[in-house]
């Protein structure tokens, strides 16, 4: 995901033993379920599951929401698709909460999900296996594009899971802008957050998707950067930095954290969607 944040000081560690696996179980186990937040929801909520035809006769076009993910090295303990996954569940959440706001359980939906950008701009991973990125042009030009195909929409709203896609989404944004078309953006903010694969992204997975953590796996990477350091990850990628692909120390994650970063998130999210398109009802 990457959120923003100062480092001072410089250092790698090293790996978990097998021998904390358990303990460290147990910290991640908590009680709320992040399933449950999403399956009471009884409506369709991506727009793959609908046909022309139920959008064309929809009494108001939706927004579409846009989970702006990531393939590409999490470390050796979260999947290559772990931006995707938490931009989609907060995409789920929106959705959701949204439709819970309607005062009728027959209320047409006001945004849906569309399909996931699981491919763009991950080249300061590119060292790692299993990586694939398209580059910062050629994702910049994807979103202008997908944006002048959905003028049918009432607007676009792009969940970013991926810092690494900031400057292709904001010309992008531009473009768009300058062309009149109705497209928002929409960041995660997590004061003195890690910047990947860290305490931050590996609390939210153990939320969310538990079953894809390996927690055998776990070990603290580059958790302090000196100005070089940043330097070298600019222009050499993260490889040049971290051995293990990771900036952050994940073996303080628990999964509780991550309930509660991805409510904060959540939250977030809701209020940046009802500043652009205020015509829709907030949850009470």
């Amino acid at each position: 995901m990457g959120v923003g944040i100062d480092l001072t000081h410089g250092g790698l560690s090293s790996q978990i033993s097998r021998s904390d696996v358990e303990s460290l179980r147990v910290l991640t186990e908590c009680p709320s379920s992040a399933a449950a937040t999403f399956n009471a929801v009884s409506h369709p909520l991506h727009l793959g599951e609908l046909t022309w035809t139920d959008i064309a006769q929809r009494s108001t076009p939706p927004v579409i929401v846009i989970p702006v993910g990531s393939t590409e090295q999490h470390g050796p303990h979260l999947p290559l698709a772990t931006d995707s996954l938490i931009a989609e569940s907060l995409a789920r959440s929106l959705v959701s909460d949204l439709i819970a706001a309607q005062k009728s359980a027959d209320a047409e939906p006001p945004c849906l999900i569309g399909p996931t950008l699981q491919i763009t701009s991950s080249g300061e991973h590119a060292d790692f296996a299993g990586t694939l990125s398209i580059g910062a042009e050629a994702t910049e030009h994807t979103l202008i594009e997908l944006a002048r195909s959905a003028d049918w929409a009432r607007g676009l709203l792009l969940i970013n899971g991926h810092g690494g896609n900031h400057r292709s989404v904001t010309h992008a944004l531009a473009v768009s802008a300058h062309e009149q078309r109705n497209i928002a953006a929409w960041w995660p903010r997590i004061p003195a957050g890690d910047l990947h694969a860290g305490h931050v992204e590996t609390s939210m997975m153990l939320y969310l998707y538990p079953e894809l953590v390996r927690a055998s796996q776990i070990a603290t990477g580059a958790v302090h950067l000196e100005t070089e350091d940043l330097r070298r990850l600019q222009s050499q990628g993260v490889r040049a930095v971290s051995d293990n692909g990771v900036l952050g120390d994940p073996l303080t994650a628990t999964a509780c954290a991550g309930e509660d970063l991805f409510n904060m998130l959540r939250a977030d999210l809701l209020v940046t969607y009802h500043n652009r398109f205020p015509d829709d009802a907030l949850p009470v």
